[in-house]
């Protein structure tokens, strides 16, 4: 990961500053305390970090791999924010998935956070797991508002063995029903505002005063790789097995499996796998999902205003395809504008991915002609700008 820092940082203007980091992709804690110390060094030699209270370090924490003491060196190393993953509370459902962890375990990390400063603290919970009902997460949900965390994140579980091993060995009969699943999340909507935390979108929360709820309110609210975030329009370096970067107007992901990326780097390349470089078309679709995921509402003139384009007309077939939702009460579909409603503010991804031109399409292939979109990378699979910008969003 050093080599590629290196490689990366000789591509970019040295005196550009970076005001957002975060380490993710799993459990960066597993790294032993030097290995944290050897990697940050290693950043900072080769990239100009900000510091202070412009700085938005943020890095994702497993409460069973990290103590007081771990939590106290990442704030000297720079972060200044925490993703701590706690999935649920319930005991049985622990035992289900394999991930025992006591709720002490999780209040000693929190604890340790706000005695060294962190700026916020959130909490990542899954729905949708094996034995988990609506009385059972309503009692994590009650757990974790005492906490009074800054953020929660609650995100659906996704059930496919096939694509992840260690899936295989949860009992699918267990798994709750898309119903359950449903109220379960109009619980989490319904208890979240109850006890003051601002509904972001989708699967955000935050307090009144954290900078996620500010630009919010503000309308300044973007969405990336991670999910929302308040910096709108970074340019995104991915570093590491499977990330995904932005430059300008190219999406890039490095190769998936660790040997592939390994090799690249090894060979002295970059380990880029797949990619994409966005048409007019893609950015405008991209404004378009930007706007409902983020704001809620897409007034139409904004959109003609920012891509010299006719609404209506260029949208018309979305149009048609959304009037079902309207009547369902998920939205509000006028002459000028599309709004959600609450209602429809949980299912906002089905919203958003109308607009998505490449959902269901097949890769790219070596017949398409020169007016296609082009994939980058030797052997690379054909992604869409909206889907590969929104990972985290419409899948």
């Amino acid at each position: 990961m050093k080599r590629e820092l290196a490689m990366q940082s000789a591509l970019f203007d040295p005196s550009r500053p970076v005001t957002q980091l975060h380490w993710g992709g799993g459990t960066p804690t597993f790294l032993s305390h030097d290995e944290m110390i050897e990697l940050m060094a290693a950043t900072r030699e080769h990239f100009h970090l900000v510091p202070g209270e412009r700085a938005e370090y943020s890095i994702e924490v497993d409460p069973r791999e990290a103590s007081a003491q771990t939590i106290a060196l990442l704030r000297e190393l720079g972060f200044n924010r925490l993703s701590l993953g706690v999935q649920d509370f319930d005991p049985r459902v622990q035992r289900a998935v394999n991930r025992i962890q006591p709720r002490a375990m999780t209040e000693t990390v929190l604890h340790a956070a706000r005695e060294h400063g962190f700026k916020s603290v959130s909490v990542d919970l899954i729905y949708g797991l094996p034995h988990q009902s609506v009385e059972s997460f309503s009692r994590t949900l009650d757990a974790i508002i005492s906490l009074k965390t800054d953020r929660v994140s609650v995100f659906g579980y996704a059930h496919m063995p096939t694509l992840f091993k260690m899936q295989r060995q949860i009992d699918a009969s267990a798994l709750p029903s898309s119903a359950v699943r449903l109220v379960i999340l109009e619980r989490v909507i319904e208890r979240m505002n109850e006890a003051g935390y601002v509904y972001i979108g989708m699967d955000h929360f935050a307090l009144p005063g954290d900078e996620l709820a500010r630009a919010h309110e503000a309308g300044t609210l973007q969405r990336n790789f991670q999910g929302y975030s308040t910096h709108a329009d970074c340019e995104l370096i991915g570093i590491g097995a499977s990330s995904i970067g932005k430059v300008g107007d190219v999406y890039a992901q490095n190769a998936r499996d660790l040997p592939d990326y390994a090799a690249a780097i090894d060979a002295g390349r970059l380990a880029i796998a797949r990619g994409v470089r966005l048409s007019a078309d893609d950015a405008l679709r991209c404004d378009v999902i930007m706007r409902l995921m983020c704001g809620g509402e897409l007034r139409f003139d904004d959109v003609a205003h920012a891509h010299g384009i006719e609404f209506p007309a260029a949208f018309a077939d979305e149009l048609a395809r959304l009037a079902p939702m309207a009547g369902d009460g998920l939205i509000h579909l006028s002459r000028d504008a599309i709004r959600v409603l609450p209602a429809g503010r949980m299912l906002v991804r089905n919203v958003a991915s109308v607009f998505d031109r490449y959902i269901g399409r097949a890769p790219c292939s070596a017949s398409r002609g020169p007016s296609e979109r082009r994939c980058i990378g030797a052997g690379a699979h054909f992604v869409s700008a909206a889907r590969i910008s929104y990972l985290a969003g419409l899948e």
